[in-house]
């Protein structure tokens, strides 16, 4: 048969063919490019050479065809896994795996690039050039290259155990959430729900077959409003039990796959000389070392505490005093801080949404783009998509029109779609076959669904998430270096939130929502009496936030820190290592860890401080650009040219001290946050 996944795309700019790529297309063509690859591999081997452009730039050209295909994948594996798919997905993952493998425990290839990385400064490389061969030499070590060939097998085992089980994990999250749906069939036990979800779950219920009643899913559009509007308590608990129940002592249960995946990992980090999983990630991220890790944390810990025990007595005496309640507990968390809010900030973020209507947002942030980059987005339809709902970008540089990269963005929940919110590098920028190509990129969001009567209207804290998510586009469409493995989003892990989250501060500013924040039915502009209240609602319950982001952080450094053996019971190790930072009661059946994608399925492991690391760094960067105007193009040009375009092609301290001409100040965290 035809394979689309074999032949070069007609598609503009050589983007996916995603309209006629099929699930049984990718077995095929996959095993097909690999047996390609290993007669390639062959010949490589045994060709005489350690100079750079044969042991870097020629690998890399080989294995080009399957990272293509790799990467199409698992860009519909997350955003439209179909049966199919996921049928296929842990035989491509097995063989995905054995593949890298093959290459990085292979002692040929490792013996070239040795040769390559030990005499790297007689070959009048460039500093880039340094890097790369420096990172493949370091990644081949901690790969196991320099391994016995008993620990060699060892690790080929423990990595494709640990790809299928981070694939079952994930899989269970999803399946466990899609197969979940509350039903009420009382309106009256909607009160003080706004009437956009209401209508939401009017529609929801009447796709499932339940019409006349009102449907809720455990996508974040529906579960995040409920519990901070619905004045039934009960609906409320049940909802949020659900949601906190995730994949925990269900057909889904992911505990034996969390227990298997901290003994593969820790069990590979002491094969490669290291004491715990932490100590194998850290080596190579800014913070180096777990205690380094802990040190901050406590820090942040020590200063958000206080102020996250006095807002937690507030709601308990709001509570109490509304509704008699004597014990808060954490499905009333959001209720009675929203109630708080409008009390003391005279502000509600309900009265957000009619300005952000989703379409408005996406016009602003381009506007955003264009300011600080220069950047032009020109709408496109004659680029292949996998769904109705993505939507495709051509995206220009102002002036000289010369083309920068492709765009994708996918914003509404679907049951193929996982949770959350990510940017995805579908092409990375760099070279392919001795030519420098642009990126293709792609944000994928579970944002409000558009209803009958109402359009896409956002709410504030999905606005930030937009930001954030195009904060990482452009690290991906603005990188400009020459190989690939470096380009965009290849940064230390706690540096490659930096670019997003500085992007949420623009959300917050007066300059930047005049740009887009309208009433979507009358025109009228947001007022500078409701920026006031977006702004100051930054700082509000602060301390309960930061405790809230604490308690994943600490979580995960203490399951990558400890002898894996010791966590015979999930959710009681969960409830001491959280004890510090929960304010609230432990409610029993629920487990954060079991639904933990970021650390288990995802590339968070022992990095989920990395956040709030960031949010130190896009603090006093923004700091920055506050002391000259937040739309200031020289500024804007330093963080473009030391951050945006340089990828990992530098140590990112030193990268961002080129940018700042200072080291980053936690301070500015403290200061933003108002728990200095």
């Amino acid at each position: 048969m035809q394979n689309p996944l074999l032949e070069t795309s007609r598609a503009s700019h050589g983007a996916y063919p995603f309209d006629v790529i099929k699930p049984e297309h990718f077995l095929p063509a996959l095993d097909a490019v690999m047996e390609s690859a290993r007669r390639a591999l062959d010949d490589y081997k045994i060709k005489v050479g350690s100079d750079f452009k044969h042991v870097i730039v020629e690998r890399g050209d080989i294995t080009a065809q399957v990272d293509y295909i790799a990467g199409i994948f698992f860009n519909l594996h997350s955003a439209e896994c179909s049966e199919e798919l996921e049928k296929i997905s842990p035989l491509m993952s097995e063989k995905l795996t054995r593949f890298g493998n093959d290459i990085s425990l292979d002692p040929a290839i490792f013996a070239k690039v040795k040769t390559c990385f030990e005499g790297r400064f007689e070959q009048n490389l460039d500093a880039e050039e340094l890097m790369i061969i420096e990172k493949t030499y370091k990644s081949f070590v901690r790969n196991g290259a320099l391994l016995s060939d008993s620990e060699k097998n060892r690790m080929r085992e423990i990595d494709e155990n640990l790809a299928k089980l981070g694939l079952n994990f994930s899989q269970n999250v999803l399946k466990a959430t899609n197969e979940y749906l509350m039903e009420v069939s009382d309106k009256k036990q909607l009160d003080g729900l706004p009437e956009s979800l209401i209508e939401a779950a009017a529609e929801l219920a009447e796709k499932k077959g339940k019409a006349g009643s009102w449907c809720f899913s455990l996508d974040a559009p529906m579960i995040v409003p409920f519990l901070t509007y619905a004045k039934n308590r009960e609906l409320r608990k049940t909802l949020f039990l659900a949601n906190a129940s995730k994949a925990f002592n269900d057909k889904y249960d992911n505990q034996q796959n969390l227990k298997d995946i901290l003994k593969l990992r820790t069990e590979r980090a002491k094969i490669l000389g290291f004491n715990t999983h932490a100590d194998y990630v850290l080596e190579e991220r800014m913070a180096m070392s777990p205690k380094k890790v802990m040190d901050f944390l406590e820090e942040l810990y020590s200063k958000a505490k206080p102020h996250a025990e006095k807002e937690f007595q507030k709601l308990q005496a709001l509570a109490k005093e509304i509704d008699g309640i004597n014990t808060i507990e954490r499905y009333d968390s959001a209720y009675y801080s929203e109630i708080l809010k409008k009390r003391e900030l005279d502000f509600d973020d309900e009265m957000l949404r009619p300005f952000f209507k989703l379409e408005n947002v996406v016009d602003g942030i381009f506007k955003v783009a264009n300011r600080l980059y220069g950047l032009i987005f020109k709408e496109v339809y004659n680029v292949p998509k996998y769904h109705e709902d993505v939507r495709t970008f051509e995206v220009f540089q102002e002036k000289t029109n010369a083309f920068v990269g492709l765009f994708y963005t996918d914003f509404f929940p679907r049951a193929t779609k996982r949770g959350g919110a990510w940017m995805s590098g579908i092409k990375d920028q760099g070279m392919y076959h001795n030519q420098i190509e642009r990126p293709h990129i792609m944000i994928v969001c579970n944002f409000t669904k558009p209803t009958k009567t109402k359009p896409s209207l956002l709410s504030l804290d999905e606005v930030l998430t937009l930001y954030h998510e195009f904060g990482h586009a452009l690290h991906g469409l603005l990188s400009n270096v020459k190989y690939r493995d470096l380009s965009g989003t290849n940064v230390f892990w706690d540096f490659v939130e930096l670019p997003s989250q500085i992007m949420e501060n623009w959300v917050l500013e007066k300059e930047c929502l005049d740009l887009f924040a309208y009433h979507y039915e009358t025109g009228e502009k947001i007022s500078n009496d409701l920026i006031s209240k977006i702004k100051a609602s930054g700082k509000f319950m602060e301390g309960l936030g930061t405790l809230r982001q604490l308690t994943f952080a600490f979580l995960d450094m203490a399951y990558h820190s400890v002898d894996p053996s010791t966590v015979t019971d999930v959710p009681t190790f969960e409830a001491i290592v959280s004890d510090k930072t929960n304010l609230f009661p432990k409610i029993p059946g629920t487990s954060v860890s079991t639904s933990f994608s970021h650390i288990f399925a995802g590339g968070y492991s022992a990095g989920y401080y990395s956040y709030k690391w960031a949010e130190v760094l896009d603090a006093d960067a923004f700091e920055f650009f506050q002391s000259s105007g937040i739309f200031n193009r020289e500024i804007a040009d330093k963080f473009r040219k030391f951050i945006l375009e340089k990828g990992g092609t530098q140590h990112p301290m030193e990268l961002y001290k080129r940018f700042r001409g200072q080291e980053p100040d936690v301070g500015a965290l403290l200061r933003r946050a108002g728990l200095h």
